[in-house]
């Protein structure tokens, strides 16, 4: 009966260590789960964040996108069917500057004060400078993103598809992305417009004539 005993105690022993270490093994991947899925959502607030720091740039600047080109929005777009170039304006002295524009009388407001802070890092961005003006803004994060592809249409691939780095992810006011080769009617399809060739049935893409089709569905099948 002892030895029993001794042979059940051991049993028990480890089974209770191979659960440890199944608990352990599912609790590492949950962990690795849930940090990937808290660094896709910084990921998502940093384009948005990013975004309305890069429009409220344009705002600032007076550009405004027009037929996949930047061009002033003090002026008529089409006037004389030339677009207008961006005026050349003084950039913000700072960031913060977007938050209420001192050079207009209402003092105009581009950006809410959360936009300020970094998602990655919880710390103020990188400012990107062209001839001493701020014209985008970067993460300080130097960690991989898991996003490699399929970013917003407005943001240009370039600056974002396939970085090693979030400090890589560029907002620039005046980074436009290239237009694409898509548009108007899709290829291989009929329009309303599209006359049907004579002689032949859309419905089925038969030569056979719809009324004998017709007769044959209809025949074994009518109510009296």
């Amino acid at each position: 009966m002892p030895r029993v005993l001794r042979s059940n105690r051991g049993f028990t022993y480890v089974g209770a260590l191979v659960m440890t270490v199944i608990v352990g093994i599912m609790a590492s991947r949950a962990a690795v789960v849930w940090s990937t899925a808290m660094k896709r959502e910084r990921e998502v607030e940093l384009i948005s964040r990013g975004t309305q720091i890069r429009d409220a740039l344009r705002k600032w600047y007076r550009v405004k996108v027009v037929d996949g080109k930047l061009v002033s929005s003090q002026t008529p777009a089409n006037a004389g069917n030339v677009l207008a170039p961006p005026p050349a304006l003084t950039g913000p002295p700072e960031l913060k500057s977007l938050l209420q524009d001192p050079s207009t009388p209402g003092k105009l407001r581009y950006l809410r004060p959360y936009c300020l802070v970094d998602p990655m890092t919880g710390k103020d961005w990188d400012e990107i400078r062209k001839e001493g003006k701020i014209v985008g803004v970067k993460s300080k994060s130097e960690q991989a993103p898991v996003k490699q592809g399929n970013f917003p249409f407005d943001l240009h691939p370039a600056d974002f598809e396939k970085k090693q780095k979030y400090s890589e992810w560029e907002f620039v006011y005046d980074h436009i992305p290239p237009p694409t080769a898509t548009g108007g009617a899709i290829q291989g399809l009929k329009t309303s417009s599209s006359p049907t060739p004579t002689g032949t049935d859309t419905s089925g893409g038969s030569d056979e004539p719809s009324s004998t089709r017709r007769s044959r569905f209809t025949k074994g099948n009518t109510t009296p």
